[in-house]
């Protein structure tokens, strides 16, 4: 491996750090955003028994809002229960965006190093080119230097393209699951607004004459 990368030049390294970074970020997120980390399977119903049971303490709002993205997202609704229910479904939305938001968290940085890896392999295959014209002279070739520049020029156009491919397709699908897991607390919210203030009147269907 070292001989690799010796052979791929000084180039390589920012490569290496590149992947490293995003080996990282992916092995984070894939922790992070696990579906019963971010939506726990029973808490909504345990939510709504103890909101019929007690109602709305302090303590249980704060319980809840440590509990996970979506109980933070419940229990901004909760702290707004004697609203209205636009006012409700507002504070819902304004929790959510935070959520979404931390969900989100290095997938910007991911969604870079795939688009900036083909870049940095490109780099380095400038730098490649530039030894093996270097290596020409007015007295003939230099092999070693030739070779050397040809190593340099492969190996970080591979090492690009190998680091883009797997950071791309991550990056896609954290992004898709963050959608999904948005969706489904933006779902759950809505029943729990229905729960409170009952069935939505902001609908009503034409009477037919």
């Amino acid at each position: 491996m070292f001989a690799i990368i010796q052979a791929a030049g000084w180039p390589i390294w920012f490569l290496l750090l590149a992947s490293i970074i995003a080996l990282a970020l992916i092995i984070e997120r894939s922790v992070s955003l696990r579906d019963r980390k971010i939506i726990p399977p029973n808490l909504f119903s345990e939510v709504v028994a103890v909101y019929q049971r007690q109602g709305v303490t302090d303590e249980m709002l704060a319980r809840l809002g440590q509990d996970s993205p979506l109980g933070a997202v419940l229990a901004a609704g909760l702290r707004n229960h004697k609203s209205s229910r636009y006012v409700m479904k507002e504070a819902i939305e304004e929790a959510g965006r935070a959520v979404a938001h931390d969900l989100e968290r290095f997938l910007t940085t991911l969604g870079t190093i795939a688009t900036a890896a083909p870049l940095l392999g490109l780099f380095g295959t400038v730098i490649g080119m530039i030894e093996i014209f270097g290596s020409q002279s007015p007295t003939g070739t230099n092999p070693q230097q030739l070779a050397h520049g040809i190593s340099v020029a492969l190996y970080n156009t591979a090492f690009g393209i190998a680091i883009s491919i797997p950071s791309l397709i991550f990056y896609r699908h954290f992004k898709n699951k963050v959608d999904t897991l948005v969706v489904e607390m933006e779902q759950r919210s809505v029943k729990l607004i229905d729960i409170l203030h009952g069935e939505r009147m902001d609908f009503q269907p034409q009477q037919r004459a």
